[in-house]
């Protein structure tokens, strides 16, 4: 082969392998789907930042769904119940009434019912505290049986030293009862009247929500 000849194919050699470097140094294309809209889609952070990505930048704050159903704040969902009903054992049917009405829809508010929910082989004062303690309000189903028992008049003394300056946090629910038995204790405050129409029912929940603006 010729010097000439050497020399042309050196040099092709040469181009060739300088274009082989430029294809390897391009940047290759990043793919988006085609029915991505392109306002969707994240500006990723320019390769030459000097801040770092970290977990939590990258963190996408999950919504509690309770939220998108409420209008209330996340105030509200710092405690575990809307509402701790206070009852005697032998009215427990009547009651069970009352909290299928209270949890029922649209509302669907969060009661706590001893039976149904205290832990079992908790202790029974402690269980009632936490969970009085965890309700924003305090429902106490007034009856004949209610007045006759010593756990009762504990429960009703416990919701009255939980929030004893704050309206609407305790509500009396008089039920099959006349106004001269009324507790003493509860005279300060109004009280529902269980013996109307809808047993009363409606207008616990109405006070309940009213009590539940306070944090929307």
């Amino acid at each position: 082969m010729s010097t000439s000849a050497c020399v042309c194919l050196h040099r092709k050699n040469h181009m060739t392998e300088g274009w082989f470097r430029q294809i390897l140094r391009k940047p290759k294309k990043r793919h988006v789907r085609p029915d991505t809209n392109t306002k969707d889609v994240l500006e990723l952070p320019s390769q030459s930042s000097s801040l770092p990505e970290t977990e939590e930048s990258t963190k996408v704050p999950t919504p509690n769904p309770a939220d998108t159903e409420s209008t209330s704040s996340s105030s509200r969902w710092c405690k575990t119940y809307d509402v701790c009903v206070c009852h005697s054992e032998q009215d427990l049917i009547a009651v069970q009434e009352l909290v299928s009405y209270l949890e029922g829809e649209p509302d669907r508010l969060r009661c706590f019912l001893q039976l149904r929910d205290a832990a079992p082989g908790g202790a029974i004062v402690s269980e009632l505290c936490q969970a009085m303690g965890n309700s924003h309000c305090c429902v106490l189903f007034i009856t004949p049986h209610f007045l006759q028992d010593p756990w009762c008049k504990y429960q009703m003394l416990q919701a009255l030293s939980e929030a004893p300056a704050s309206e609407g946090h305790t509500i009396p629910l008089l039920f099959g009862l006349a106004r001269r038995d009324y507790p003493p204790e509860l005279r300060f405050m109004f009280y529902v009247d269980g013996n109307g129409f809808d047993n009363g029912f409606g207008k616990v929940k109405t006070t309940v929500w009213r009590y539940l603006q306070k944090f929307s």
